[in-house]
């Protein structure tokens, strides 16, 4: 109680430093929770396309959503390359055709399959409620799960997309990635979708029926999935084949250096209210000057004397600290639920306690400098001090 005493005995100026503290925790928590969804998606990303190849018509390299067309027959021409287990036919297309509102990583999709892939996907889909699709079943739909709220979707009730109605079969747990905004489909239900956006003069040349945008390649074990899509572009010189190592050079690397630079903004944040506490330290020390000289003067120790002003900078950031996880909290949580999407925000365990942490070892660093200061006064030149 002492140490709250000693820092609010100038209730304006501790308010204040207080405050430094706080903004800069708000900005590291709300801030970092966007990078965490990113590093998120990005460690969904590589682990889905870790042990496979994916496929596209043309040179749009591997992370297009593969936007040209291209025939299912090509399925059984790859499953001949050597290394290649199975291939399996998708189209992918955004919800909204107008583009939509702007989303956090992968936008809302919804994708067409054609299930050739049972048994071989190593990325697990779970259901919260209901079923995945049955081969060759049509007008059936299974909701990722930040798009039931937005599709207002119950298992057996029908949504609306594109458009076309499908019939609820199964809503997907919650994977924190972007299956979560995905409405899965049947690749025969997607194909006539497919083609009604293409151009007219392009849209007579294709065969709804056979048509698609891309293909996922499953490998055979003890086969590199990077040696097979060499393989298969060696085969298929008009088609792009990739392997894990796209994601990583494409998607990964690059969303590693916003993250760093999303982090390194909230750490300036933190650290501009780090330099608040120094001043207000600072001040203290001269304030109490008097008080430093009796207490060395009736046998208070230097360690002593650090410790006080130590605690007190300490307990400053935590309680800055503290309100900042709050209101960053409460910012977070309104954000993530005024958006019927995809949340823009996550707030894990590891983003608190670092935060806290960060900000209690800032405090600490922050009044090494006056506590020290203090520690040496001369108890005799202290108790002169006017």
């Amino acid at each position: 109680m002492r140490t709250i005493r000693n820092i609010f005995r100038r209730k304006m100026r501790a308010i204040l430093t207080i405050s430094g503290i706080m903004i800069g925790v708000f900005a590291l928590i709300v801030m970092g929770a966007m990078a965490e969804k990113i590093t998120l998606l990005v460690d969904g990303g590589t682990k889905y396309y870790g042990d496979k190849v994916t496929m596209t018509a043309g040179k749009g390299g591997a992370m297009s959503l593969g936007t040209e067309p291209l025939s299912t027959k090509t399925v059984k021409e790859v499953e001949k390359v050597d290394g290649v287990a199975r291939a399996s036919a998708s189209i992918m297309l955004l919800q909204d055709p107008k583009g939509g509102s702007v989303n956090m990583g992968v936008p809302p999709m919804i994708g067409g399959i054609d299930g050739r892939g049972k048994g071989l996907e190593s990325f697990k889909i779970t259901y919260a409620e209901g079923r995945d699709i049955k081969p060759g079943e049509n007008g059936a739909a299974v909701v990722g799960a930040d798009m039931v709220k937005k599709l207002n979707a119950k298992v057996g009730s029908n949504i609306k997309v594109r458009g076309e109605t499908f019939r609820v079969v199964g809503i997907m747990d919650k994977t924190l990635t972007a299956p979560d905004s995905e409405i899965v489909v049947s690749l025969h239900d997607i194909q006539d979708m497919y083609v009604k956006q293409l151009p007219v003069m392009l849209r007579d040349k294709v065969d709804p029926a056979t048509v698609a945008t891309g293909l996922t390649i499953y490998i055979k074990k003890g086969q590199n999935p990077e040696t097979v899509a060499k393989r298969i572009n060696k085969q298929f010189p008009n088609f792009t084949a990739t392997g894990p190592k796209a994601f990583q050079e494409q998607i990964a690397s690059s969303t590693k250096i916003f993250t760093s630079i999303i982090f390194g903004i909230a750490m300036i944040s933190l650290l501009v209210g780090g330099l608040s506490v120094v001043n207000t330290m600072t001040m203290a020390v001269s304030e109490r000057t008097r008080e430093i000289g009796i207490r060395k003067a009736i046998g208070a120790t230097k360690r002593a004397i650090v410790r006080q002003f130590l605690a007190e900078s300490a307990v400053i950031a935590l309680i800055g600290g503290f309100m900042g996880l709050l209101f960053g909290a409460l910012f977070v949580f309104a954000a993530n639920s005024g958006n019927t999407g995809t949340p823009l925000f996550l707030l894990t365990t590891r983003l608190i306690a670092g935060s806290l942490s960060f900000a209690l070892v800032l405090g600490v660093l922050s009044g090494l400098y006056p506590s020290y200061h203090a520690a040496r006064l001369s108890p005799v030149a202290a108790l002169r001090y006017e």
